[in-house]
């Protein structure tokens, strides 16, 4: 059920009145307030400011060994959202053929691998369905567990003619064809040859490649598996490895160690310096161990960030089998938009803002602050034409340059990383908060506005220009971006022309951040 968008609300603490002149002047310190308070998650001992020196090192989720627990789930949150968004056939369907594929269980038993880890492989190169072929060429990944075909003969001892494979797959991809005329034609007699054709084919292929039999096909992977953990001595970089490479993740291990020296194997490496996946991932970042940040990304996305869509087809999996209601309720919201961001926040639990007066109260009550303006100093712009169809509600466009205290320290977090990381100039920020109102006249006019439930209109979201001509913040923008996602602070998407940004509960953490640069500005 949808929430009430917000009206005028009443100031909800003592003294807020006192206060709404220096918020709507822009002065800022709120969040000072805020936290003196006690309000929100926020802790600190003192009000002071942090130093400059430690606002440039400020990052709440740095890496700490003694973290790596809720970094792995903060990653599958992060993760997961692909899955709900592209499984072919629906998450549920997927879920439901590989949860419960005994072949799955038996070849995980006779490898000696977790059953729950290969169904999660399955789900995730698959879908369950074991005639997918990458690209439609099986010298490519094809199977359930969609092996190449140099590596199921060359490691896994498997019986692959991918020539013969190919010129088959050929074949029943014509068969196919064929049989989606006779159907649209409603030609039974058509299709029952066609699908008897496919049959026939489908049969010979299995005879010359086995990755195209179920059975083999997961022994294959669950080999591969047990031959990763051999060589790296851990599970997670076994799975790593499933889509990375073996090779690529002795790369990533070795980068990320320089210059110490290595011992005599990889595994004796890994448990000598207690790598885990984790620490690899997040202990590489655009300004701490860059070579390796740069060396996973240029992995892409789908390598880097396999162990942490391992985990979260896992966490589908065991809500297929336990809790269909939470399921259904996840597949709902990550369906809802292009990012998880009404994962992070849902609607029920973030109202609108109806109107203007809406906005004005929120200012002056510290639910909104007004983006400030010293583009030098913080690193972002507001661009001239923030609130620009203020006009055509009746409201003065200064209320559209607001966001939450805590997106708002998101984005001083984002700007100051992407300075840091080679960005140089300032990002653009073209839209920040809206109302109801704001939202309808928007959609009158850009095709890329939704008429469902904005985040904007939470002061949750913002957006930042992709600015023609500056390659370089370009390319560090989207690596920053991905951090702050990686660890569910944020949920991110590419439109045309901009980075929309949704920042969720946990944007709470880089308040002192706000507090300080807000404060040595005042000074």
């Amino acid at each position: 059920m949808s929430s009430p968008a917000r009206t005028r609300r009443r100031p909800f603490r003592a003294g807020a009145a006192l206060l709404a002149l220096a918020v709507l002047l822009g002065a800022g310190g709120l969040i000072a307030q805020r936290l003196i308070a006690g309000e929100g998650s926020v802790s600190r001992e003192s009000g002071a400011p942090l130093s400059p020196s430690q606002i440039a090192a400020f990052d709440p989720f740095a890496f700490d060994p003694g973290d790596e627990d809720d970094l792995l789930d903060r990653g599958r949150r992060a993760y997961e959202h692909v899955l709900y968004a592209k499984s072919a056939d629906g998450v549920e369907a997927a879920a439901s053929i590989s949860a419960s594929n005994a072949l799955t269980r038996a070849a995980a038993e006779r490898l000696d691998v977790e059953a729950d880890t290969l169904s999660a492989l399955v789900f995730l190169e698959s879908g369950g369905r074991p005639d997918v072929v990458a690209g439609g060429d099986p010298e490519g990944a094809a199977g359930l567990g969609q092996i190449l075909a140099g590596t199921a003969v060359d490691l896994l001892g498997m019986e692959v003619d991918a020539e013969r494979s190919g010129r088959l797959t050929r074949r029943i991809e014509r068969e196919r064809s064929r049989a989606r005329s006779a159907r649209l034609s409603l030609s039974p007699g058509r299709l029952r040859r066609a699908e008897a054709r496919i049959a026939r084919l489908e049969g010979m292929r299995r005879r010359v490649d086995d990755r195209f039999v179920p059975r083999l096909a997961l022994e294959g992977a669950a080999r591969y598996l047990a031959i990763a953990r051999e060589r790296f001595g851990r599970e997670d970089l076994a799975v790593a490895s499933y889509h990375m490479g073996i090779g690529n993740l002795e790369s990533v291990i070795e980068t990320y160690v320089a210059p110490r020296p290595t011992a005599a194997t990889v595994a004796e490496t890994v448990e000598s310096l207690d790598i885990s996946y984790v620490r690899l991932f997040y202990d590489s970042g655009i300004r701490r161990n860059p070579a390796t940040n740069r060396l996973l990304r240029s992995l892409g996305d789908d390598s880097r960030t396999y162990p942490f869509r391992v985990e979260a087809t896992r966490e589908i999996l065991r809500l297929w089998r336990e809790d269909r209601d939470e399921l259904d309720r996840l597949n709902g919201l990550h369906l809802a938009k292009a990012s998880a961001e009404e994962v992070l926040r849902p609607e029920a639990d973030n109202p609108r803002y109806g109107d203007a007066d809406a906005l004005r109260d929120a200012l002056e009550d510290g639910e909104l602050a007004p983006l400030p303006l010293d583009p030098a100093r913080l690193g972002f712009r507001i661009d001239p034409r923030m609130g620009e169809l203020a006009g055509a509600v009746g409201a003065d466009p200064a209320l559209y340059r607001a966001l939450s205290p805590e997106a708002l320290a998101v984005l001083l977090q984002i700007a100051k990383e992407t300075r840091a990381g080679g960005g140089a100039g300032t990002v653009r920020v073209t839209s920040a908060v809206r109302d109801a109102p704001y939202q309808r006249e928007l959609l009158k006019r850009n095709g890329e506005a939704t008429a469902a439930f904005s985040l904007h209109t939470t002061g949750h979201s913002f957006d930042i220009a992709r600015d023609a001509g500056s390659r370089r913040r370009n390319r560090t923008l989207p690596a920053v971006l991905d951090q702050l996602r990686a660890v569910s602070v944020i949920a991110w998407v590419e439109e045309p022309g901009a980075y929309h940004v949704t920042v969720g509960p946990d944007g709470e953490r880089y308040l002192p951040l706000y507090e300080s640069l807000v404060a040595r500005g005042r000074s």
